[in-house]
């Protein structure tokens, strides 16, 4: 493969790669973006594989791909646009707001169902608490459920933004590829000299005989 690295890095260096890019958090994104925009895909299929990866990336689960796939096989999305949309939105510095802020949403939803002993005041006292076969009450049944309105909003708002750009990022490259060509048209024609007219003269036939 052309630029392959000759010594490909380990997992763990993959690893600290994806949680702290060597370049730039700025530049990581507009490459990401570029990437999402630059898909040889209809714009909604774009916009909605982007949606579906923004909705799995609420979930508290460690299935966000495949969430997102059996979303893009529902509503018709395109799936490297999801997996773009989900590393991009869900990565290790936004997964504890997005947990959190599900865990919130669906306390607010099933205050009168949780646990009669009633669950700590913060999340993280409580995943240091409780055991893993403990949570599901008062940690992963709320999470799962305020994932699912959270995740429709943010999915269909960044549904109409990416749908947005991506129409017009094609509108602007197609009057781009315009404006080039009609430039190297008009460079030919003036590179082309234009044809001169021929000096009027006598025909051979018309020409005096020798004296």
């Amino acid at each position: 493969m052309l630029f392959r690295r000759r010594n490909p890095d380990g997992f763990f260096e993959r690893l600290r790669t994806y949680m702290w890019p060597r370049s730039s958090f700025s530049r990581s994104l507009q490459y990401f973006s570029k990437r999402i925009l630059r898909l040889n895909a209809t714009p909604h299929a774009v916009a909605a594989g982007v949606a579906a990866g923004v909705f799995a990336s609420f979930f508290p689960v460690g299935f966000h791909f495949a969430i997102a796939a059996v979303l893009c096989w529902l509503i018709a999305g395109n799936l490297a646009a999801a997996a773009l949309g989900a590393v991009v939105f869900g990565n290790p510095f936004t997964f504890p707001l997005l947990w959190g802020a599900s865990w919130e949403t669906g306390k607010i939803i099933l205050h009168d169902r949780l646990p009669s002993h009633g669950p700590p005041a913060h999340l993280s006292e409580m995943l240091h608490n409780l055991s893993f076969s403990q949570l599901w009450g008062p940690v992963l049944k709320p999470m799962l459920i305020g994932a699912v309105p959270l995740g429709l909003i943010f999915g269909l708002l960044f549904y109409g933004i990416t749908r947005w750009c991506m129409i017009a990022f094609r509108e602007q490259r197609r009057k781009r590829l315009a404006e080039k060509a009609s430039r190297l048209l008009q460079e030919e024609d003036n590179a082309i000299p234009p044809t001169l007219p021929r000096p009027p003269g006598r025909l051979w036939w018309k020409r005096p005989p020798p004296a």
